[in-house]
């Protein structure tokens, strides 16, 4: 595969925010210049013991770390994408350069944890419109990406 398939690789998700609580589930996000290359990349990742969990024509989710007794010690979610669309980015900046936001984020989480502990689906779809919310925000503000809370993401995997 030709260096010029993946365009960007980003640590997103909780994991990727200072000061807040997360499971131990690292999301990345790899956006591809070409719709032709989404195929390419995802059979090159299952060839190498990554699942597909859902997939759509410009999306593909995949999961690595998942055991038939359960969560390996490290579990990933791979998030494929076309350039451009990645919300998470902006979410994940936008929590960390404002932390109030972020600890109202981890209470949020840490609410519906256990009321949709077996429902990842349900889970996902309660945090949305907290999360579609702050992605407005930091679009409409004109906000940019920050080095700063990247590199504080990337401190914080060392430890």
């Amino acid at each position: 595969m030709g260096a010029n398939v993946i365009k960007r690789i980003e640590h997103i998700g909780s994991t990727a925010i200072p000061n807040i609580w997360a499971k131990n589930i690292v999301d990345i996000l790899l956006e591809v210049g070409r719709i032709e290359d989404l195929a390419r990349v995802r059979d090159l990742l299952v060839k190498n013991g990554w699942l597909v969990m859902s997939e759509s024509p410009n999306r593909i989710s995949l999961n690595k770390g998942y055991t038939e007794q359960g969560f390996a010690e490290k579990v990933f979610h791979l998030h494929l994408r076309m350039t451009g669309d990645h919300d998470e980015i902006y979410f994940r900046d936008y929590l960390c350069q404002h932390p109030d936001i972020a600890q109202a984020y981890q209470e949020l989480k840490l609410s519906l944890w256990k009321k949709f502990e077996h429902n990842r689906d349900a889970y996902t779809d309660a945090k949305t419109d907290f999360i579609n919310h702050y992605v407005s925000e930091a679009k409409s503000s004109n906000f940019q990406e920050s080095e700063k809370c990247h590199q504080k993401s990337l401190d914080r995997r060392k430890n």
